[in-house]
């Protein structure tokens, strides 16, 4: 095969995976009821100046499955690290006690529940939109070369293999979307 249709489909499945990886991102900073230090994820403390993420600044534990415990390097950290997280308007309260600061992750309602699976879902539509995004990108590329003189036997054979990589991230999609959705349900 052409070596151009073999770098846009390496360059479309490389878009889709970002989609991917990007959406399992999102859904692990969602609160599925029980405790994960990703919950902090985005949650930057201003250590000396430098806006810094919490995970550079504390080690980040889940003793159980409803509680985080951050225990920063430096004592002098606690308040800062404390007021950033109730500035993050994450829905948690952390509870400093000098030493280390616990966050303990009350249960879900059924109403947030519910609520969440909504932000699943179009975390999930807007991963899809961007496999969507990247098998027409690779369609119009595809297409020019067909206009530069590329075989059409050739064209069509890596259009299809555009659409079967994104019928397999559709369907990941749909699996990652799936396990989170039940994962949220569950009490």
């Amino acid at each position: 095969m052409n070596e151009d249709v073999e770098l846009i489909l390496e360059e479309t499945k490389d878009r889709m995976q970002h989609a991917l990886d990007h959406l399992e991102h999102e859904l692990a900073r969602l609160r599925a009821g029980r405790s994960n230090p990703a919950l902090l994820d985005g949650i930057t403390v201003d250590y000396y100046g430098v806006n810094s993420p919490l995970a550079q600044v504390s080690n980040i534990n889940t003793p159980d499955p409803k509680t985080i415990l951050i225990q920063p390097w430096e004592k002098t950290m606690l308040g800062t690290i404390e007021k950033a997280i109730m500035a993050a308007n994450i829905g948690l309260m952390p509870v400093n006690n000098g030493e280390v600061i616990r966050i303990n992750i009350p249960p879900l309602t059924e109403e947030r529940r519910h609520q969440l699976v909504k932000q699943v879902r179009n975390e999930g539509e807007t991963a899809k939109i961007s496999v969507r995004n990247a098998r027409k990108w690779a369609n119009d590329e595809l297409k020019q070369l067909l206009k530069d003189g590329l075989p059409e036997d050739i064209e069509k054979e890596a259009v299809e293999k555009v659409q079967v990589l994104t019928t397999s991230y559709s369907e990941k999609i749909d699996k990652v979307m799936a396990l989170k959705e039940k994962d949220v349900m569950t009490v």
